[in-house]
């Protein structure tokens, strides 16, 4: 959605369907289909699942880790094949720009890193937190303006409260919304991408990045 406010004409990719998907959805292998048809793009932005890498799948729940898959190298690897710009934002990614929904205006707090390939673009200021998410943590519950968009329970937000505070309002699924990007993020990275294109130097980046 961000990516639509921002101008771009969308396609998603994903190998269960979507029906609740507003823009024109492919069911598909997303690392086959970057490999195969990624050229056709003028920029891919994937968020490939985190599970793997995640903090539920650490320390003493490594055990769990074997059930999620690792696609961070090889999804990195057919955006590196298709050679187009690229956006990766998944767990554990490069940190090029790292987004906080509290800096952009939302409800979450949801640091999220993206890795750029190909492109750059300037780190925003990341201002300070103005207060506390709301629910229990460690035992303690605290009260405060973010909500917890993941989990169910514990004063975590409820499904019309993820949908307010991320700006959301196509899919009313809990597992959409708590796997979501908020649009703001992808809104300001693609701003940042038509900025950069604007940029003399850009043709010859991508060669620079992967090399």
């Amino acid at each position: 959605m961000g990516y639509h406010r921002a101008g771009f004409e969308v396609t998603g990719v994903d190998i269960v369907p979507r029906p609740r998907y507003p823009f024109r959805f492919v069911q598909a292998d997303a690392i086959a289909y970057v490999a195969a048809h990624g050229r056709e793009y003028d920029l891919i932005h994937a968020s490939w699942p985190c599970q793997h890498r995640a903090a539920i799948t650490k320390g003493t729940n490594r055990r769990l880790q074997h059930r999620y898959p690792d696609l961070l190298a090889p999804g990195r690897a057919a955006m590196l094949t298709a050679g187009r710009p690229y956006v990766i934002e998944t767990t554990e990614c490069r940190p090029d720009i790292v987004l906080c929904g509290a800096n952009l205006g939302l409800g979450v707090i949801r640091h999220r890193r993206f890795e750029l390939g190909g492109w750059t673009a300037a780190q925003p200021r990341h201002e300070r937190h103005n207060g506390y998410v709301r629910g229990w943590r460690h035992g303690v519950y605290r009260d405060g303006p973010y909500l917890a968009a993941y989990g169910d329970g514990g004063g975590k937000a409820t499904v019309p409260e993820m949908q307010v505070a991320m700006g959301i309002d196509w899919t009313d699924v809990r597992e959409e919304l708590t796997e979501a990007i908020p649009p703001a993020y992808t809104e300001w990275i693609a701003r940042a991408f038509l900025a950069w294109r604007t940029t003399p130097v850009q043709e010859s980046m991508f060669e620079v990045v992967t090399a």
